[in-house]
């Protein structure tokens, strides 16, 4: 048995390297996902991680049964050069963890027993959208793509919407081994010398990046402070905040290692997940660990943050892309009486996101066919009726 997973980007050799030196995890789970794969690897002949968008192509063994391959190329636009390299690998089993119809039309047309292993939302919007997401349908119910899993009820609601076989969908979630629990309810002080927004997460326009920078100078009555943690277009956000004369109120902080990233949210006052609705959001990461830093949010009414984010409840929304609701949603936040209520709800909150399957025990149960292993996955698909109280898309 040889497995492949695919992945858009990332780079799991020097995951490895560095998880090995340090144990510094730069992304949520790289641990976990390291370790299973690990385990995986012992009971098989090989599995490989296969990273299609790295600086430079490489293929490398990590350790006995365990190989790291990293592409170098987009893979939408060299699905010729892509599939060369998957077919190389001469894989028995595959997981696709990205929306990428030559990889499942491949596995497809090679008898390939798969797995795809999302993390999106497919929004119905737009002709050339709803095309696109016809003919993913189409792979994706095609009986050699045995299960579709999705992150979270509402991302796998939207594959249902676009005509994927609910009765091959399973919600999934990594682990999350840091609680609300571990933290007390916030308080906001009075008449705060500064006041602390964090947003963590890409940094491009459709999410929202642009939105908070502008919102942020309609605030200029208003002591704040904005922290940016990741990577992407810095360069040109740096650019805008100098434009609107607020380069001294925004920080950017560049990729920040995961185990800093709730604390960053605890010393904040405010989480920001501005996501614009084109982002294809499965579920954000950034929104479990603001619940578990018990830091209040404000985020966008994005499809996929629906029921789960409640206005003035468990959060403050605004409409996606409008920097002035954005804006006035923070001034809102600053009553001490909403924030804290808002404080309170959120380990509510993150225990009503919680589903039972995570991603070792997706993969595994798949991977190893048997009677009892296809009872779970039948017992954990999205018609089993143990996600009804969730459904909120």
């Amino acid at each position: 048995m040889r497995l492949l997973i695919v992945q858009y980007g990332g780079d799991y050799r020097e995951v490895f390297q560095r998880l090995a030196e340090n144990g510094v995890e730069t992304y949520h789970a790289q641990k976990y996902l390291i370790n299973a794969v690990t385990d995986i690897s012992k009971q098989i002949e090989e599995t490989t991680l296969f990273c299609c968008r790295t600086k430079e192509s490489y293929s490398v063994v990590l350790q006995d049964g365990l190989r790291a391959v990293g592409a170098g190329l987009d893979p939408y636009k060299q699905k010729r050069e892509l599939l060369k390299l998957i077919a190389e690998q001469n894989p028995t089993h595959l997981v696709i963890h990205a929306p990428i119809p030559a990889l499942f039309n491949w596995a497809i047309q090679n008898k390939i027993k798969t797995l795809g292993l999302l993390a999106d939302s497919f929004s119905g919007k737009g002709l050339r959208r709803q095309i696109r997401n016809y003919f993913l349908a189409r792979l994706l119910n095609n009986k050699h793509i045995e299960v579709i899993g999705n992150h979270g009820i509402n991302a796998s609601l939207s594959l249902q919407k676009i005509g994927v076989n609910p009765n091959k969908i399973i919600p999934w979630d990594w682990p999350h081994f840091v609680t609300p629990d571990f933290y007390a309810p916030k308080n906001l002080p009075e008449n705060k010398n500064q006041i602390n927004l964090i947003y963590v997460g890409a940094i491009q326009e459709s999410k929202g990046v642009g939105d908070i920078i502008r919102a942020v100078a309609k605030l200029k009555n208003l002591p704040i402070n904005l922290q940016v943690a990741g990577k992407g277009e810095i360069d040109y956000f740096t650019q805008q905040a100098k434009q609107l004369n607020i380069e001294d109120c925004v920080n950017f902080l560049g990729l920040v290692p995961h185990h800093q990233i709730i604390d960053l949210m605890r010393k904040a006052d405010i989480v920001i997940v501005p996501s614009r609705h084109e982002y294809p959001e499965g579920f954000p990461l950034t929104i479990y660990e603001a619940f578990c830093s018990r830091t209040p949010i404000v985020a966008s009414d994005h499809p996929m943050f629906k029921g789960n984010l409640q206005d003035g409840v468990n959060a403050m929304t605004f409409p996606a892309g409008n920097s002035t609701a954005l804006a006035m949603c923070i001034e809102m936040l600053l009553k001490p009486n909403l924030y804290y209520s808002l404080s309170e709800a959120s380990a509510d909150a993150w225990k009503r996101l919680q589903i039972p399957v995570k991603w070792a025990e997706l993969v595994n149960r798949w991977l190893h066919d048997s009677p009892e292993n296809q009872h779970w996955l039948s017992e954990h698909r999205l018609t089993s009726g143990i996600y009804n109280s969730k459904f909120t898309y």
